[in-house]
């Protein structure tokens, strides 16, 4: 038999989040943005985030950055990058570990910067390197993202590319920093299928080939199925339920990850009328009493309107439900 010290310890995320909960104050009280959201990312992963729109997604991740508005309060039982507090040290770490991927390349783009000077810019500011070597690893950067005849790239300007490509280059430039982990917002929102899925498959492609991490935020399941490794469903503010992708999108625990999918498109037969998730989601402003989905749970019962409800757990899958396991 093993010693305590012989035995395997588990690996800690490269990401720890427990219980964040960001508050905005206004002059007709505070905007609860994140609730109490929860996320353990593992090394090497693409750890999808999902939900509809004003779930906390976006506002997670910039958290993470050290981007939230001015005066908000964060607030987490913990909140670390790589065992270092993001409360004290995002800023530090912003750029030089955590990078960016914007939704929208278009915007993201300078119009009037050729891209070697958007590319040089980034390279001048994180990586200390000489001019033809800046340039260097342009083109290198650039090729990895499998964009073709890279020096054309670089002489062109933002509105001379497509959407595809300009999005390439906004992965170009997030690893041009040197991060490893990246923060993927709606990176294929602008694009069409067949472009968003390529660019899906050279995420992949560069966590495998580069070690990076990944958290994507999406509110697509079709790119939580094509991309992730395990995901996290978000719910006014709060993650809901968090597991292997597999686990989520075939077994899934909480009532609004189960309508999410029900109202999929292929879950529906043709010509059958979609499933819909009748009301809205609650007011950021508002007390969320009990569990914040019950007005919208076709099981809800008496006491999810009054209390939290529990975790309930089945090996790496964990979710938030007064139902017992196996009752939907």
């Amino acid at each position: 038999m093993r010693s305590a010290s012989e035995r395997e310890v588990p690996p800690v995320p490269l990401l720890n989040i427990r219980n964040l909960s960001v508050a905005i104050p206004t002059p007709d009280g505070d905007v609860h943005a994140v609730r109490s959201v929860s996320l353990e990312i593992e090394r090497g992963e693409i750890h999808g985030v999902i939900g509809e729109s004003g779930c906390g997604k976006t506002m997670t991740g910039m958290a993470a950055l050290g981007l939230v508005p001015k005066g908000a309060r964060i607030a987490a039982d913990r909140f670390h990058f790589d065992g270092e507090d993001l409360r004290e040290n995002a800023a530090r770490l912003r750029g030089r570990r955590i990078g960016m991927i914007s939704q929208d390349p278009a915007a993201a783009l300078n119009p009037v910067l050729s891209i070697a000077r958007q590319m040089d810019d980034v390279l001048r500011a994180h990586r200390d390197m000489p001019r033809q070597a800046r340039h260097s690893e342009a083109v290198e950067l650039l090729a990895a993202t499998g964009l073709p005849d890279p020096e054309r790239v670089l002489k062109s300007y933002a509105h001379q590319l497509s959407g595809g490509m300009q999005q390439r280059v906004v992965i170009a430039q997030a690893l041009a920093t040197g991060a490893d982990f990246l923060i993927a917002d709606e990176p294929t929102t602008a694009l069409d299928v067949s472009v968003g899925a390529q660019v899906l498959a050279l995420l992949r492609k560069l966590v495998a080939e580069r070690g990076l991490t990944v958290l994507m935020i999406t509110h697509d399941m079709d790119v939580i199925a094509e991309a992730c490794d395990r995901a996290t469903v978000l719910y006014a503010g709060l993650s809901v339920e968090t597991g292997p992708v597999h686990d989520v999108l075939q077994r899934p625990g909480h009532p609004y990850a189960r309508a999410l999918l029900a109202a999929l498109p292929d879950a529906a037969p043709h010509g059958a009328k979609l499933e819909a998730i009748e009301g809205s989601i609650p007011p950021p402003r508002s007390q969320i009493d009990g569990c914040a989905f019950a007005p919208r749970c076709p099981q809800a019962m008496p006491v999810c309107a009054l209390q939290a409800p529990p975790e309930r757990t089945l090996a790496a899958h964990r979710w938030l439900c007064h139902l017992p396991e196996g009752s939907a």
